[in-house]
């Protein structure tokens, strides 16, 4: 029962974050979408560690390098969420993104962040009962 009251706070928060970033691009005074763009990195934030799994023969080990590297390259994912809508609202042309809308998009990223972190450190991935067994 634990596991489902996580789950369903964990996606809580993540429609929270969703709402944030909704709400940075949707409201009147903003009227900007460009900044949706920043789901296409929350879409791919968690691939690089289903490959490490997959990957990874060792699951015993405290530390494997397959995994190093997938934290790695999800670390490098998150922070270009962080970095998208900042570049977008230095960009010049026509003020992209207001400073109150990047703060929304902040705290959406911030939420969305952890709430994936959390997501991979209580295991709610599947890793056995996948449909594509792992490599060895």
């Amino acid at each position: 029962m634990a596991g489902i009251k996580a789950l369903v706070g964990l996606s809580f928060t993540g429609v929270i974050g969703l709402t944030f970033l909704m709400l940075g691009c949707a409201l009147e005074q903003y009227g900007i979408y460009w900044p949706l763009f920043v789901l296409i990195f929350y879409f791919i934030t968690p691939v690089p560690h289903f490959i490490a799994k997959r990957v990874s023969d060792d699951t015993d080990a405290a530390s494997s390098a397959c995994m190093e590297l997938a934290y790695f390259f999800t670390t490098g994912i998150v922070v270009s969420a962080f970095g998208f809508p900042i570049i977008l609202a230095r960009v010049e042309v026509a003020g992209v993104v207001l400073l109150h809308s990047l703060w929304l998009q902040g705290q959406n990223t911030i939420l969305r962040a952890s709430t994936e972190w959390t997501f991979q450190g209580i295991g709610v991935y599947p890793s056995e009962t996948s449909a594509f067994p792992p490599c060895k």
